[in-house]
């Protein structure tokens, strides 16, 4: 079983690291080449590109010119650590992980990302941003999932084949980073749950702010409790959700709770 979740905007790179164990991105060469493209961006084309403040496109901007590999714990962290929203909020890794939970991680958990196709959790990198949906002129093409093309997929097959459990795909990142990789390509069913919250008159619907928290807590319930099976996933019952049989399909299972309004 492999569980791919999304990268987040907001990053950490001044708390405490809880673990030493650290590892380096597959896809460097890859993402030298993409580094390279994006440095002869000004601040003015990254404010464009990605739809961020004047402010936002000059820090970008130093961090393209700064990335300097080769990656050590000195000049970087690791991602699970690095990433700091919603997401890896409910993922919680940095207060519930034990040294076991770390290295289960690295086989099951895998982090899409614009800069560096798949990540393991305990891969390094340095400050960025570039998100999957962005339109980069490169040899391969005019976007990233042109650039990123199959190579996400086969990395995504390889570490499928390699990790524990059944042959399953867990699908929590987002529609933007999930639309890198090639469904009818993945060596695996592909298993996307839904999160659903209701308010007020009790109508149901996914809220992104509480989904992404979601997605978050079942990646990091997934690694603690060792699921391995895409049938033990209507046992998720964390952040007060709860399995709805009646309206789940084998590839879609749908956990609900209410949110008091």
């Amino acid at each position: 079983m492999l569980i791919v979740v999304s990268p987040a905007k907001a990053l950490d790179f001044e708390s405490p690291l809880p673990t030493r164990k650290f590892s380096e991105p597959e896809q460097l060469d890859r993402t030298r080449e993409l580094v390279s493209v994006m440095r002869d961006k000004t601040p003015d084309d990254l404010s464009s590109m990605m739809g961020i403040s004047a402010q936002l496109g000059e820090l970008n901007f130093e961090r393209f010119q700064d990335w300097s590999p080769p990656f050590t714990p000195d000049n970087a962290r690791p991602a699970v650590l690095a990433f700091n929203g919603d997401t890896y909020i409910g993922l919680d890794a940095r207060s519930t992980f034990s040294e076991r939970d770390y290295t289960h991680a690295q086989k099951v958990l895998r982090i899409l990302s614009g800069l560096h196709g798949v990540l393991r959790p305990l891969d390094l990198i340095q400050p960025y941003r570039l998100e999957m949906g962005s339109k980069v002129d490169t040899d391969r093409g005019r976007t990233l999932y042109d650039f990123w093309g199959g190579d996400v997929t086969d990395r995504l097959n390889a570490d499928l084949a390699a990790s524990p459990g059944s042959n399953v795909l867990v699908n929590l990142a987002s529609n933007e980073y999930f639309s890198v990789v090639q469904p009818d390509r993945v060596d695996g069913k592909v298993v996307t749950p839904r999160f659903e919250d209701a308010k007020g008159d009790g109508e149901h619907k996914v809220v992104s702010f509480f989904a992404k928290r979601a997605r978050g807590a079942m990646a990091g319930w997934i690694v603690r409790e060792r699921v391995k099976s895409a049938k033990a996933l209507v046992e998720f019952d964390e952040l007060g959700y709860r399995y709805a049989a009646d309206l789940s399909s084998p590839d879609e299972p749908v956990f609900r709770r209410r949110t008091d309004a």
